[in-house]
């Protein structure tokens, strides 16, 4: 049997050091990698895939049709400028990534008796950098969509998921040099590549956009009903909303949705709270976010209606005719090309004279 080839995530820094730049953002930022081999390729399916995000944006593309890597925004463009060929060198690695995944596809499907059908193998690793400064990384294997083996980078060791991963794991737990620099490569170079790319991207991944908060509510029975938050538009995407009940955060009966992605790049929550239709009034919703300088709360307010301003412009009706003020009239002239407004002043026994808007621009 053989034995699984480990891809060492480090090898795809091109370049041996980076400066180390200074974001000057307050949110978290991370950087990921997926590397997705198939055992079976058809129907326009590469049957090897690598892509890298930063943050929840795009930053390069591979598979195994094209054999080349590609920034995938505009912004990746910029390495080039800084590590000449940067590019093809990355390419060349990941044709190594290709026979490696070849490899182990096969092998782990025999490792499972399953020499036949479709099957994946996966390559997924990554670092953070969290807004209070403390760095993560993450480095795991994964078959057929389920974990297979993962990176304790503390211990220096790996931890299999199952019994057919045991094998693995015993071979790449003996490898100390190699796990001492996977361990290394987490927390050092690939925070370096995330703040060396975060600069690239600045003024679209270190942008703030505030959020537009509206509260709605839906009438129930017994006399309760269900406040809705809306909160969406806002950038970055780590973000703090709440119920709050007399200034106090209410957890009771609250239900909290996943923040997600708008098309525009910027993010959206929905909250809601079931409440006595009677305490409506002491509910807010309160949001905390980058681009606030203090906390948002917002209420449920009464839709406005328009029978108040008929009723005004009545009443202001009233009171110019009974002050004898003489406005501009309207009329609607009727021509062969169609209806025209007109105005005028009145005329003698209150005749209102109705002026083609042609004839007014020649007069």
């Amino acid at each position: 049997m053989g034995l699984l080839i480990r891809g060492a995530p480090w090898i795809l820094c091109a370049a041996a050091h980076l400066l180390l730049l200074d974001c000057a953002a307050s949110s978290s930022h991370s950087m990921r990698n997926f590397y997705t081999g198939v055992s079976e390729s058809g129907q326009g399916l590469p049957w090897f895939v690598a892509v890298g995000y930063l943050d929840d944006q795009p930053i390069y593309y591979y598979d195994s049709d094209t054999r080349r890597e590609e920034p995938a925004v505009p912004w990746m463009e910029k390495v080039e400028e800084d590590y000449p060929k940067f590019w093809d060198r990355q390419t060349q690695i990941l044709h190594g990534w290709e026979q490696t995944f070849r490899a182990n596809v096969e092998i782990v499907s025999n490792l499972y008796n399953q020499s036949k059908g479709f099957h994946t193998w996966q390559a997924m690793y990554g670092c953070e950098l969290r807004q209070d400064g403390h760095v993560s990384g993450y480095s795991q294997f994964g078959y057929d969509g389920r974990d297979f083996v993962t990176f304790d980078k503390e211990t220096l060791t790996w931890t299999a998921a199952d019994t057919a991963a045991q094998v693995t794991k015993r071979r790449w737990d003996a490898d100390l040099a190699a796990n001492q620099r996977r361990k290394h490569f987490l927390e050092e170079i690939c925070i370096e590549y995330l703040r060396k790319y975060l600069n690239y991207g600045k003024e679209v991944l270190l942008r703030t956009e505030a959020p537009v908060v509206k509260v709605t509510r839906k009438a129930d029975y017994d006399g309760l009903e269900t406040l809705v938050c809306q909160i969406y538009g806002f950038y970055p995407k780590e973000i703090d909303a709440n119920w709050v009940k007399d200034g106090e955060v209410w957890q009771e009966g609250t239900l909290r949705g996943l923040v997600a992605p708008n098309s525009d790049g910027t993010y959206y929550l929905f909250l809601s709270v079931k409440i006595d239709s009677e305490e409506r009034e002491r509910f807010r919703c309160r949001v905390e976010h980058d681009s606030l300088e203090k906390p948002l709360d917002v209420a449920w307010e009464e839709p406005a209606s328009n029978m108040g301003l008929v009723i005004g412009c009545i009443l202001l009706a009233v009171l110019l005719a009974a002050a004898g003020i003489a406005g501009i009239l309207v009329c609607i002239k009727k021509r062969k090309d169609g209806y025209r407004a007109a105005s005028g002043d009145p005329g003698e026994g209150g005749v209102i004279p109705c002026v083609d808007l042609e004839d007014a621009e020649q007069s």
